[in-house]
């Protein structure tokens, strides 16, 4: 049995909403009767239209905040707004992640290393994730069975690094699984019924991948819809043991 029917309602908290997966978790979880309250970020309004439209359609139950996850100050707010409401959290999904923007794009070689561009990838896609272990941890300390997942990627494995290139993206995704790993041996400790744990979602039809789409085969692009679904399917069925790892979208274990 999944840990949603044990608690039933759940509160659900989802980073990064605005579009891509965590937009699909978000209109995933409406359509769950288990799912209580949603609370949903986004960096800033401008850009989470669909999103907002979604919390006006959904006024209790889905709940809209403005969060810069590379901003400790605003994380703080969003949280404290939280707590006001309630005092458990049963499921944090963290979807924020950066491959490419502006003039930032995956590295081809050495030649492109960019300090700058290094910081931008470590500050979005590393540090804003522990940033967010730190503040949440308060809201896992119950009794129930809970789960804080976040968005990692295959390319952050180091076993797995057969290609080279995306210097980047890959060091930053790999700083976030060992974070997390290590969040998740401290919150063992603090809140031992919450599973920290990081999840590859396979190549999905979003902006991020968008530019980078042309040698996926067609079969192994996910609509988000798929993508979401197979991994609130890894979620549900995560267990007590499964802290602290690393899963793909099959419910598999990647390499470190």
């Amino acid at each position: 049995m999944s840990f949603i029917d044990e608690i039933n309602p759940v509160n659900a908290l989802i980073v990064g909403a605005s579009q891509g997966i965590g937009l699909g978790f978000v209109k995933k979880l409406l359509q769950d009767d288990r799912i209580a309250k949603i609370y949903a970020t986004s960096r800033q309004p401008k850009s989470a239209l669909e999103l907002i439209a979604l919390a006006d359609e959904y006024p209790e139950r889905l709940i809209y905040l403005e969060m810069d996850i590379t901003d400790e100050l605003q994380i703080i707010e969003a949280v404290q707004k939280i707590h006001t409401q309630i005092d458990k959290l049963y499921l944090v999904v963290n979807c924020v992640g950066l491959l490419h923007e502006d003039t930032l794009q995956p590295e081809k070689s050495l030649r492109q290393i960019n300090s700058e561009n290094l910081l931008r990838y470590f500050q979005i896609n590393s540090i804003g994730a522990v940033l967010l272990a730190k503040h949440l941890l308060p809201l896992f300390r119950h009794g129930d069975r809970s789960v804080f997942a976040t968005i990692s990627a295959k390319l952050g494995s180091i076993g797995d690094n057969q290609l080279g290139g995306w210097y980047g993206y890959r060091a930053s995704k790999a700083a976030l699984n060992m974070l997390m790993r290590t969040a998740a041996i401290e919150y063992k400790r603090s809140c031992p019924k919450a599973l920290v744990v990081t999840l590859h979602p396979g190549t999905t039809d979003t902006r991020l991948s968008r530019p980078f789409q042309g040698n996926v085969p067609a079969e192994k692009l996910f609509s988000v819809e798929r993508t979401v679904t197979q991994l609130l399917a890894v979620i549900e069925q995560l267990q007590e043991g499964d802290s602290g790892q690393f899963f793909s979208w099959d419910g598999s274990r990647l390499p470190w």
